[in-house]
C-alpha cells in the first residue's frame, strides 16, 4: 500500500477517535458541533464546514454551527427544503459531490463566502439522518484538485455524519422535551400564583354587579371581548377573570400592552420574528399569538397600533394563521382575543385612524368598566382591601381610617380611578404613625377640598368649557347626534350630564336637607341602572311605591328611558 493512502487512513482514523471522544464527553452537544468541523479542517484540509439544520416547521433550514464563516457569513446561510444543494440534499437524503461550483447552477453560495471567480471550489454535502429521518447536512469545500479523490471525501463525511446525527438528535429532543417543560411549568405557576377569582372584584356597587353578570354569560365563550373604559378602572383585571373562568383556563394567559413598545416592534411581539429578520435577530423567536396557543391573548390599548398593524391582526383574527417577520411559513394557532382600551374608538374610526372592520371583529362582545366616581359604594370596601394588600407588603398595622379621610375620600372624583385610589392608599399607609389611624393628614392636599396643591394635581378639574367638550365627547361615544341630542329623542346629554353633577362633586356647603336628597337621587338612578330602566322592579329594590317612586323621579329629572339597556352610559362631570 503506497504511503500517502496509509497516512490518509491514520489521519483518518485520529479524526473519528477525536470526534467520538469530543461527542460523547460534551455537556452541551452544540459547543462541540463547532470543535467537530475544527477537527475536520485540522485533518483533511478542507476550506469551509457547515453543518445545517432543519427548523422545527420543517420547511426551513439554518447554519448551527460552521467553519471558516463569520458571523455575518453564518446568518446569510438560511434555506429552503429543496433550495440549492443543501436543500435538495435533505430534501432527497443523497449526498451530492460538485467538482466545480462555478460550473454548478445549483449552487447559491448564499452565505457570500466564496470568491467564484477567483477560487475553484469543490463541494461536498451529505445528510444527516438517523432511522429514516433527515434531520440537516453535513458540507465542506476545498480547492479543486485533480489529485483529491472525492469519493473518498464524501465517505469520510457520511461517517462523520452518522455520528454526529445521534448527538443531533438527542439534542433536539432536549430542546422538545425542555420547551414542553416550560410551557407546563408557566401553566402551573399561572394557577398557583395568578388564577383569577370573583373575589379579586372588589365591590357590590349595581354599576359593578352589572359589569359582574356580563362576565359570568361571556366567559364561558370563546367570542371575542372588547374591554372599554376610563384608564384605571381594571381592565386588566377583568380580562384575567374571563381567562380563569373560561375552559381555558391553565392555559396561557398572554398579556401585550401596545402602547408601551416601539413602533417598528409591536409586529414581531405578536407574531414572532425568523432569524436574521433585523438587526439583531439572533435567533427565531416566537410571538405572543404563538405563546397563547390554546389560551388567551390580551391586547391592551389596542387602539394605539398603526394602520399597517391593524390590517395584520385583522388577518390573525379571521383566518386565525400569521406569518412570522422574515418568515414564510404560515402558523396556525387557536387563541383567545381580549382587547382594551380606554380611546372612543367610533371617533377613530371615523377619523381613519383604526379600521373599521377590525373595529367590528373586536366589538364581538363590548364591556364597558364604570369609572369609580360610578359606583361610589365601592371606595371604602376597595380602600379596606388595598389597605389589607398594602400593609401587610410594608410591614404597618392600619386599624381604621378617620371619618374625616372617609369623608375626603367618598367626596373625590377619582379621574384616576381605582389605580389613583390604590396609590393613594400606599401613600397614606407610609405616612400613618404607630396608632394605626389614617386620617386626613395623610391623604394628598388635592383630595381636601380647597387644597392648595389641587390646582397641579394631572387630573385637575377642566374649565366649564373643556367639561362641556367633555361631554359632548362622551355622547358621541354612546351615539348621540353632533348636536349632542340623543338618537332616541329623549332629551340631551348636557340636561343629564348636569342632573348627574350632583351629589358628590362637592359637599362641602351642602345642607342636610341637600345631602339626603343627593343620597336619594343617586340610589334611584343606581336602582333604575341595575333594572335596566325597569322602575317597578327599582321601585321593589328601594322598599317604595311605583307612584313614588314617579314623583321622585319627576323630581330630579330622570327618565326611565334613559336607564334602558344598550341606550348608553350616563356621561360624569370629568
Amino acid at each position: 500500500m503506497p504511503e500517502p493512502q496509509i497516512r490518509y487512513e491514520t489521519d483518518e482514523l485520529r479524526l473519528l477517535f477525536e470526534v467520538v471522544q469530543a461527542l460523547e464527553g460534551a455537556s452541551d452537544i452544540s459547543d462541540h458541533l463547532a470543535a467537530t468541523l475544527e477537527m475536520m479542517a485540522r485533518y483533511t484540509g478542507m476550506m469551509r464546514g457547515m453543518l445545517t439544520l432543519i427548523e422545527p416547521n420543517g420547511q426551513d433550514i439554518m447554519v448551527e454551527a460552521a467553519y471558516g464563516l463569520n458571523t455575518e457569513e453564518i446568518k446569510r446561510g438560511r434555506y429552503k427544503l429543496g433550495e440549492g444543494i443543501t436543500g435538495k440534499v435533505i430534501a432527497t437524503g443523497k449526498p451530492m459531490a460538485i467538482p466545480k461550483v462555478s460550473e454548478e447552477p445549483l449552487f447559491l453560495n448564499r452565505t457570500g463566502a466564496r470568491d467564484l471567480q477567483k477560487e475553484e471550489i469543490s463541494f461536498i454535502c451529505v445528510p444527516i439522518a438517523l432511522n429514516g429521518k433527515i434531520l440537516g447536512a453535513l458540507s465542506a469545500d476545498r480547492l479543486f484538485a485533480d489529485s483529491v479523490c472525492m469519493d473518498e471525501d464524501m465517505r469520510l463525511l457520511q461517517v462523520l455524519a452518522s455520528l454526529i446525527a445521534k448527538a443531533v438528535q438527542t439534542r433536539q429532543d432536549f430542546i422538545a422535551m425542555h420547551s414542553a417543560v416550560m410551557e407546563e411549568n408557566r401553566r402551573l405557576q399561572y394557577l398557583v400564583h395568578n388564577k383569577f377569582s370573583q373575589d379579586k372584584m372588589v365591590g357590590s356597587s349595581a354599576a359593578i354587579r352589572s359589569v359582574m353578570e356580563e362576565l359570568r354569560q361571556v366567559s364561558s365563550s370563546n367570542a371575542t371581548v372588547l374591554l372599554r373604559g376610563e384608564s384605571g378602572t381594571g381592565k386588566e383585571l377583568v380580562a384575567g377573570l374571563i381567562h380563569a373562568n373560561s375552559p381555558r383556563a391553565g392555559r396561557p394567559f398572554i398579556k401585550i400592552n401596545c402602547a408601551a413598545l416601539p413602533e417598528g416592534l409591536v409586529e414581531s411581539e405578536l407574531f414572532g420574528s425568523e432569524r436574521g429578520a433585523f438587526t439583531g435577530s439572533v435567533a427565531s423567536r416566537k410571538g405572543r399569538f404563538e405563546m397563547a396557543h390554546g389560551g388567551t391573548l390580551f391586547l391592551d390599548e389596542v387602539a394605539d397600533m398603526t394602520t399597517l398593524t391593524q390590517s395584520k391582526l385583522l388577518r390573525a383574527i379571521q383566518e386565525k394563521e400569521f406569518e412570522r417577520v422574515g418568515g414564510s411559513e404560515t402558523i396556525r394557532v387557536d387563541v383567545r382575543l381580549i382587547a382594551a382600551t380606554n380611546r372612543n374608538l367610533e371617533e377613530m374610526v371615523s377619523a381613519g385612524l383604526f379600521r373599521q372592520d377590525l373595529y367590528y371583529r373586536l366589538s364581538v362582545f363590548p364591556i364597558i368598566l364604570p369609572p369609580l366616581r360610578r359606583r361610589r359604594d365601592d371606595i371604602m370596601p376597595l380602600a379596606v382591601h388595598f389597605i389589607d394588600k398594602i400593609s401587610e407588603v410594608n410591614h404597618k398595622k392600619i386599624l381604621r381610617i378617620a371619618p374625616d379621610a372617609i369623608t375626603m375620600l367618598m367626596q373625590y372624583d377619582w379621574p384616576g380611578n381605582i389605580r389613583e385610589l390604590e396609590n393613594v392608599i400606599e401613600r397614606a399607609i407610609i405616612l400613618s404613625g404607630a396608632e394605626g389611624v389614617i386620617d386626613c393628614r395623610h391623604l394628598p392636599a388635592w383630595l381636601q377640598p380647597g387644597g392648595t396643591d389641587a390646582a397641579n394635581h394631572p387630573h385637575a378639574s377642566a374649565p366649564a368649557e373643556e367639561w362641556k367638550k367633555r361631554v359632548a365627547d362622551a355622547s358621541t361615544a354612546n351615539g348621540n347626534g353632533a348636536n349632542g341630542r340623543r338618537a332616541d329623542g329623549y332629551g340631551t346629554e348636557e340636561e343629564y350630564g348636569r342632573e348627574a353633577a350632583g351629589p358628590f362633586t362637592s359637599t362641602e356647603d351642602a345642607t342636610l336637607e341637600e345631602a339626603l336628597n343627593a343620597l336619594e337621587k343617586r340610589m334611584i338612578m343606581e336602582s333604575l341602572e341595575e333594572s335596566g330602566g325597569n322602575m317597578a322592579k327599582a321601585a321593589r329594590k328601594l322598599g317604595i311605591t311605583e307612584r313614588i317612586m314617579g314623583l321622585r323621579m319627576k323630581k330630579y329629572s330622570l327618565d326611565y328611558r334613559y336607564f334602558r339597556k344598550g341606550e348608553g352610559a350616563l356621561p360624569e362631570p370629568l
